[in-house]
């Protein structure tokens, strides 16, 4: 369990702090509840560029970077489909330099042309470097775009298109701006070497003035069930044919998560699984294969990827991963091998716990699911969670009717 306490100010912002006097350093993680989720058809990827912005420069602040440099801090961010995470790491002596910086750019962000044209210019080099120009790197457009018709988790975080990116306006910028980075839309934890009364004063100092949000929030559609298999060819200059075979999932506070997570950590997870040692050690058609989830919020994707020996096909691939598959869901999970995957569960979430940075990241994400206490109550859970639970939820997801397959296929023209 990570030792906490909190407090809200009156807009909104929740605030959690997690005192650790071994270390003389601090750590302020500011979670804001916007993601690729949040965005709609034909202004996709503004959630990942909002990370770049963020680093620019407010009214008062030339460089983000900078100013914290100079009192020995460091920084950096990510997005994903759900949440959008900042994070600071200083010296505790320094805390106070963090809540200044960071409530300027809530309340300050500078939104200039030169600005919004700099970094669409960077993020649209991004998209062009990571998923355009590597082998296999627009698989998650395809994946996504299959597998969903309704839901934004259609459209990766980087964006659908480079076109949504190119066809920003200043006004979309600034909306988003004012409808997701608000107080009320933030989670901020102040962990390391630090005092709650400390926290609650530059609480109060920095940030109790910056208004709530005004704007309402667009509704997020609801991903309809799948009721047929869904497949997609994609022919690329790749070294070797590759398959992609998803199936929808329960979303992370709902039942089966859990379940699925298991699946996948016996299934495909490391050098011992089944996956590895039946198809790659054991067979002749896969050169590497795992099995994964997602991990959002709303209902998601279990992941079975794997690239094949030079001259093997993805359908022929997919023919020998069903059969195992299949073996799968009729099996019993010998009480070793759950034992074993819990204990890697449990070796995973230690190493995770000694980073007072991660502690405070954990924090902030489980509060913004609603409680923070359930990143302890959700490992919990998870290991006692039975054989036969695993198997009929194996049998629930993994149907060819809520499969998407994409055979990716490496051509030489």
């Amino acid at each position: 369990m990570i030792n906490y306490q909190q407090f809200v100010l009156d807009n909104g912002l929740q605030v959690l702090v997690h005192e650790d006097h071994s270390t003389k350093i601090a750590v302020v993680n500011i979670l804001y509840k916007v993601g690729s989720r949040n965005e709609i058809e034909g202004k996709t990827g503004l959630a990942h560029y909002f990370e770049h912005l963020m680093f620019g420069s407010t009214k008062h602040i030339p460089v983000f970077d900078t100013a914290l440099e100079k009192v020995g801090g460091s920084c950096n961010a990510f997005t994903n489909t759900d949440i959008t995470n900042y994070y600071i790491t200083l010296p505790a002596v320094n805390l106070e330099t963090a809540f200044w910086l960071e409530s300027d750019r809530m309340m300050n962000l500078a939104l200039t042309e030169k600005t919004i044209e700099t970094q669409r210019k960077v993020v649209i080099e991004e998209f062009k470097q990571r998923y355009l120009n590597q082998p296999y790197g627009d698989i998650f457009h395809h994946i996504r775009g299959l597998a969903y018709d309704r839901h934004p988790y259609q459209w990766p975080t980087i964006g659908k298109e480079i076109e949504d990116i190119v066809n920003y306006k200043k006004e979309d910028v600034e909306e988003f701006y004012f409808t997701h980075y608000r107080p009320d839309n933030a989670i901020m934890v102040v962990a390391g070497d630090v005092a709650l009364e400390e926290v609650k004063r530059l609480s109060e100092k920095w940030f109790a003035e910056i208004p709530s949000g005004s704007i309402p929030k667009k509704t997020i559609p609801t991903e309809l069930p799948q009721v047929k298999k869904k497949t997609k060819i994609v022919a690329a200059k790749v070294p070797t044919d590759a398959l992609y075979k998803v199936y929808h999932m329960p979303g992370k506070m709902q039942e089966g998560y859990l379940e699925a997570d298991l699946i996948t950590d016996i299934i495909g997870f490391g050098r011992s699984s089944i996956l590895e040692q039946q198809l790659v050690k054991n067979g002749h058609t896969f050169a590497s294969i795992g099995a994964y989830i997602l991990g959002t919020v709303d209902p998601g994707l279990m992941v079975f990827s794997g690239k094949m020996e030079k001259g093997r096909s993805a359908e022929e691939a997919e023919k020998a991963l069903d059969e195992v598959v299949e073996a799968f869901k009729s099996s019993k999970i010998s009480d070793t091998i759950l034992q074993k995957v819990k204990n890697q569960a449990e070796a995973m979430k230690t190493y995770e716990s000694i980073q007072l940075l991660n502690r405070a990241m954990s924090l902030a994400y489980y509060a913004h699911l609603g409680n923070p206490n359930y990143y302890q109550e959700e490992y919990e859970i998870k290991t006692r969670i039975p054989s036969d639970k695993i198997i009929h939820w194996a049998n629930t997801i993994l149907q060819e009717e809520n499969a998407s397959v994409i055979y990716y296929k490496s051509v030489n023209k």
